[in-house]
């Protein structure tokens, strides 16, 4: 405990206007000169808690007014909490000196989130040439569905680097991440604001998919001779019904695993034995003798709108797994033939 005769002139001033609180020490720091409010902030800091009596003799030594007279007093935490609100980070730092009163500069945003919204391909191609240590950072700041989507890109012996690395690997520096932020910020995210052509690729795709496929085959023809740019972005984004052959089968039995056999039953009427076989392969056993045993009754009395719907609605989840991960579409892979694993 300190007493008010141990204390020097700078210490006991301190005191006085620590327990005058914010408001009014704030109007009185102004007018003391650098020196002076430095010595201060070092008498401040030398403080402990000041019994009442020996504070009411402090302030009477000064004959000093006070509208809140505790003793209340701990030391510097306080008086650096008044002159940091009453003076500017300027200020400080001239009064003291030191770099502890600089204002922390705000860095830029995350790039994580903005990494997540890329192609997984995209952003595989550019990790496929850095060292796997680095891509392994990289995709521990990622959330689980896209780092496993951008994995999935890459070539096996590259992933199993990269995985190997991530399962071994401890907190990161602060400086080696801004290196990997910026890096890939002036690599990745730049040239990906300068030229984003993924909105209207979807927008195109979209439109498209909902052609027949015949319509649909001869509108790309059309493009592709007219050199449209970016086609190889909307191709990716197209399936049709009658593209189901072309899916592996993995990515089927994953397509046809969501799907209610009365949808399946409705699609597959009046199907080609080719189209029809594509899809029932990829169905248990039990849910496939049922759809047989529908589709042998005959699609009388059934309108060609409600098949296509049904088309419709299968090609659709084709779609959406494929933007989710699940399996690519053909039109970014090489044709397959429906056995084809």
């Amino acid at each position: 405990m300190t007493t008010a005769l141990a204390l020097t002139r700078p210490q006991k001033a301190a005191a006085i206007l620590v327990a005058m609180g914010k408001p009014a020490a704030s109007r009185l720091l102004k007018f003391f000169k650098q020196d002076e409010l430095k010595a201060l902030i070092e008498g401040a800091r030398l403080l402990r808690t000041i019994p009442q009596a020996d504070l009411e003799r402090i302030v009477a030594e000064f004959e000093a007014e006070f509208t809140e007279g505790a003793g209340l007093l701990d030391s510097a935490d306080r008086m650096d909490t008044i002159l940091n609100e009453s003076l500017s980070p300027e200020e400080m730092s001239a009064i003291m000196g030191e770099k502890k009163f600089e204002p922390v500069a705000e860095g830029p945003a995350p790039i994580w989130p903005d990494l997540e919204k890329l192609e997984p391909s995209r952003l595989g191609a550019f990790l496929s040439g850095e060292h796997p240590q680095t891509s392994a950072m990289v995709l521990s700041k990622l959330a689980p569905q896209a780092a496993a989507n951008v994995l999935l890109t890459m070539e096996k012996p590259m992933r199993s680097q990269i995985i190997k690395r991530m399962v071994t690997m401890a907190n990161i520096p602060d400086a080696a991440s801004r290196i990997v932020e910026n890096q890939l910020r002036v690599s990745v995210l730049s040239q990906k604001a300068s030229r984003d052509t993924t909105a209207g690729q979807e927008r195109v795709a979209s439109m498209l998919n909902e052609m027949a496929k015949p319509e649909l085959d001869d509108l790309m023809q059309d493009l592709e001779q007219a050199g449209t740019p970016d086609l190889a972005g909307v191709k990716s984004r197209l399936f049709a019904f009658d593209d189901l052959p072309l899916l592996p089968q993995k990515a089927r039995v994953l397509l046809f695993d969501g799907l209610s056999t009365e949808l399946v039953t409705l699609a597959l009427r009046g199907a080609s034995p080719e189209l029809a076989e594509s899809a029932l392969s990829a169905i248990g056993a039990r849910s496939r003798r049922m759809i047989e045993s529908e589709l042998g009754q005959g699609s009388e009395g059934i309108a060609l709108a409600d098949i296509m719907a049904a088309r419709k609605s299968i090609s659709s989840a084709a779609i959406r797994l494929s933007r989710e991960g699940a399996f690519e579409l053909p039109s970014t892979q090489t044709a397959a033939p429906a056995e084809a694993a």
